[in-house]
């Protein structure tokens, strides 16, 4: 279902509820709003800036597309303005593909180890759809708790989720699916120490992992 919201939004002041997401506008229409249509309830909201959606628990999606890795660097003054501007919880998808590959280091580089962002890529609009409801659905079972925090009942996995963490190096099929048994959720995996990694998947992968995923 897709409603427009009256009243404007800023990136510090939205309070969003459970399972409802706020878009910005530019989304309205898009391949990844029509799929969000349905599994979510999704409002678009003119005034978000710098922020692509918003999910519950103060969590916000800033999403690169292929064309914004092409265009040049003014995606890369949004995730800095971002970072130093705002106090919520910024979780970067990014679109993946042969022909932006060749820019993903350096966004790997910038979101991870100096903004200490956690970085997510995907193929394509549909399997960022995918995680985004995945998040929203998290953050409902986990409703009167922190999402971020403790062991979580392990899940069917999510064909999106799964493929994300096979992007990480170091992490197949089988791996991305012990991690997720283990720790639940993307969340909760974006929360384990390198120890609590190092027990899941031993000490070499774990590294990769965490520095993935964190500063």
């Amino acid at each position: 279902m897709t409603t427009k919201a009256n009243s404007p939004v800023t990136a510090g002041s939205i309070v969003v509820p459970l399972g409802h997401v706020v878009g910005n506008e530019k989304w309205r229409g898009s391949e990844l709003a029509q799929r969000l249509q349905g599994k979510v309830r999704l409002i678009f909201e003119d005034g978000l800036g710098l922020v692509d959606f918003h999910l519950p628990n103060r969590t916000c999606i800033l999403l690169i597309s292929e064309a914004d890795l092409v265009a040049g660097d003014e995606f890369k003054r949004r995730l800095v303005k971002f970072r130093n501007a705002s106090s919520l919880r910024g979780i970067v998808i990014i679109e993946k593909t042969p022909i932006s590959d060749q820019y993903y280091l350096g966004v790997q580089k910038l979101v991870v180890l100096e903004l200490g962002m956690v970085l997510l890529p995907v193929a394509n609009q549909g399997e960022a759809s995918q995680l985004i409801i995945q998040l929203v659905r998290e953050q409902g079972r986990d409703r009167g708790s922190n999402p971020l925090a403790g062991r979580q009942r392990a899940r069917p996995a999510e064909p999106a989720v799964l493929q994300a963490l096979q992007r990480i190096p170091g992490v197949g099929r089988a791996k991305a699916l012990l991690l997720l048994q283990r720790f639940g959720s993307i969340h909760g995996l974006c929360n384990a120490d390198c120890q609590q990694l190092e027990q899941a998947v031993g000490q070499t992968v774990a590294q990769q992992i965490y520095t993935f995923l964190h500063s």
